[in-house]
C-alpha cells in the first residue's frame, strides 16, 4: 500500500517501538506516541493524558489517520489498577478517540496489543467494570484481585474489541479493527527469562511454545505492520495470536 500516516502508541521501547521502525523502514508516516521519547509525550492511563494525546494527534495529522497501533500496555506488577487505566481503558480510549481520523482514510485500519495471558484466570468483577466503562470500579476490583489484573484487562479489551469491530461505527465505515495477542516476547517486560529458573517454568507452563525461542519485538511488528496496511478490510474483529503456538497448545480443540 502507498506511504500512509500511522499512530503507534507505547512506541518508546518494545514490540511498539520495532512496529514503528518496520513501517518507517516502509515508506510510512509515523507518530508516536508514549511517555517519553516520542512525538507525542501523554500518560494513556489519566484522563488528561489521553485528552492531550488526542489534541495533538488532530494538530499533526489534521488530513487524518490510516492506521493506528494502540500497544501501549504495562504488567500492572506492584500497581494493578494501572494495568486496567492503560491496557484497557488507555487502549480504547485510543481506538475510539482517533475513530474520527481514521475515518478520512481510504483504507482505515486499527490494532491493538492483545495477550495470550487472555487465556489465564480473570477477574469476573474487573472484567465486568471494564466493559460496562466504570474505570474507577475496574481500578478498586483489579486492586482486590492483583494477581489477575494484567489477564483481565487484556481480556476486557479482547471482548470490547471483538463487540466493537464488527458495528457500523467501524466495519460500516470501512474501518478494519483487529488485535495481536503475542505470547513470550524479549521485551522490558519479560526479563531474562533464559537467565532464571524460576521465570523459566512459570512461563512454560502458562505460555508454552512449540519452537525453539521466545519472539524478538520484530516478529510481532511484521504481522502489526501487516494488519494496519492490508487492503483487504474483510479481516476483522480477529485476535491473531502470534505466540510460537501458545494458543494451539493450551486450547487445540478451540478455533
Amino acid at each position: 500500500m502507498d506511504a500512509r500516516t500511522i499512530l503507534v502508541t507505547g512506541a518508546a521501547s518494545g514490540i511498539n517501538a520495532a512496529a514503528a521502525a518496520m513501517l518507517r523502514a516502509g515508506g510510512h508516516r509515523v507518530i508516536t506516541v508514549d511517555l517519553r521519547d516520542a512525538d507525542i509525550v501523554a500518560d494513556l492511563a489519566t484522563a488528561d493524558g489521553r485528552a492531550a494525546m488526542l489534541a495533538q494527534a488532530n494538530g499533526l495529522a489534521p488530513e487524518g489517520l490510516d492506521g493506528v497501533v494502540a500497544g501501549a500496555g504495562v504488567t500492572g506488577f506492584g500497581n494493578p489498577a494501572l494495568a486496567v487505566r492503560v491496557n484497557y481503558f488507555g487502549a480504547v480510549a485510543t481506538l475510539e478517540g482517533l475513530r474520527p481520523l481514521l475515518a478520512r482514510s481510504s483504507h482505515p485500519r486499527a490494532v491493538a496489543i492483545v495477550s495470550t495471558a487472555t487465556r489465564l484466570p480473570t477477574s469476573r468483577g474487573t472484567v465486568a467494570a471494564c466493559l460496562a466503562g466504570d474505570e474507577a470500579r475496574a481500578a478498586e476490583a483489579a486492586v482486590a484481585d492483583p494477581d489477575t489484573a494484567y489477564a483481565s484487562s487484556k481480556y476486557a479489551l479482547a471482548r470490547w474489541l471483538r463487540a466493537r469491530a464488527i458495528t457500523p461505527d467501524w466495519a460500516g465505515n470501512g474501518m478494519a479493527l483487529n488485535g495481536i495477542a503475542p505470547g513470550g516476547v524479549h521485551t522490558a517486560m519479560m526479563p531474562g527469562v533464559e537467565h532464571s529458573d524460576a521465570f523459566a517454568r512459570i512461563m512454560a507452563n502458562t505460555t508454552p511454545k512449540a519452537v525453539a525461542r521466545y519472539a524478538d519485538p520484530e516478529d510481532l511488528a511484521e504481522v502489526i505492520g501487516w494488519l494496519v496496511t492490508a487492503r483487504t478490510g474483510y479481516l476483522l474483529g480477529q485476535i491473531v495470536f502470534v505466540d510460537g503456538g501458545t494458543d494451539a497448545i493450551l486450547r487445540p480443540d478451540a478455533f
